[in-house]
């Protein structure tokens, strides 16, 4: 996976998930998500499409 890919060439780029607003707030509220999310420490970044700006950021 890219995570694994940006460790061996030992990268210091931090990866983020982008997720549309909508699908945020949709399935994000889900107990599995936010289990899977914290877990794995994903870090995301929430923007709105149609306005095309960043909604949230979540480290």
């Amino acid at each position: 996976n890219y995570r694994l890919a940006l460790e061996q060439v030992k990268s210091q780029k931090t990866l983020y998930l982008a997720v549309p607003v909508d699908t945020y707030e949709v399935f994000f509220p889900d107990d599995f998500v936010r289990q899977a999310v914290a877990t794995y420490q994903m870090k995301l970044l929430i923007f709105n499409p149609v306005k095309e700006e960043i909604f949230l950021w979540k480290n």
